[in-house]
């Protein structure tokens, strides 16, 4: 099995014990600085910047995450608002909002193009994740498809990861291409299973989705019941990092 989440290439392999292989991890990048180097009319109460690409002719060169508020309700859970703006040429093509909750302070974005490690950097599709750089702590995930200055948000989720245990989402592009009619994803989980044995693990997939491409819109279904586990198998850490 291919670890193809590109959103797991970081981390776990500073995590985990040193005798143990890990393929893959997240964040993948982060270039972020704390000030934005496109000045702007609106009003934000910070501004990180992601460099993504130097190649002028790349659909995306950077974003820029900016926080337009952070609220604290009753329970004093922190919201913090977003809005992420992306540019080609120091031109903005396009803008999204998300809401984020249970901040840590000093988290840090990070963005890659295409669905998988083997996609080309030219793809429609862009990653963009949020959260602190350290094992045990959630990242939050955004798939977004830009093309001709049309941009969606197709699909967000979670992450963690700790000593090589963790969950995240794989995406498997049967076109292998930078614009794929379709494609699918699944939540894969890999945690301790035997409180005898600190290196057995139980292996699970779930939440597999299809997505389509339709007119310019990405539609999605789910192919097995929300949250519920289609696939489980026990195995040892280490073989499990050693499969392709």
């Amino acid at each position: 099995m291919k670890i193809q989440s590109l959103l797991i290439l970081v981390l776990l392999a500073s995590c985990q014990k040193e005798k143990t292989k890990i393929a893959a991890t997240f964040p993948i990048q982060s270039n972020k600085t704390e000030t934005a180097v496109i000045s702007s009319k609106e009003s934000f109460l910070k501004t990180d910047t992601i460099l993504i690409s130097n190649d002028k002719d790349s659909p995306v060169n950077l974003i820029l995450a900016n926080l337009v508020s952070q609220k604290a309700d009753k329970d004093s859970i922190i919201t913090l608002k977003f809005q992420i703006d992306f540019y080609q040429n120091k031109i903005k093509t396009a803008s999204s909002k998300v809401a984020i909750q249970n901040n840590e302070k000093g988290s840090e974005w990070s963005a890659d193009f295409g669905l998988t490690t083997a996609s080309p950097k030219n793809s429609s599709f862009i990653k963009i994740s949020y959260g602190y750089p350290a094992c045990g702590y959630t990242y939050y995930n955004y798939l977004y498809y830009l093309k001709n200055k049309n941009l969606q948000l197709v699909y967000e989720w979670y992450t963690m990861s700790d000593s090589g245990w963790g969950n995240w989402v794989e995406f498997s592009n049967p076109d292998t291409d930078s614009d794929p009619k379709s494609f699918y994803c699944k939540s894969v989980a890999f945690e301790p299973a035997d409180e005898n044995d600190d290196n057995m693990g139980l292996l699970t997939y779930s939440d597999s989705t299809s997505f389509e491409l339709k007119g310019n819109r990405w539609t999605k279904q789910l192919r097995s019941p929300k949250e519920k586990v289609y696939f489980e198998k026990k195995m040892n850490i280490n073989d499990f990092y050693k499969q392709d």
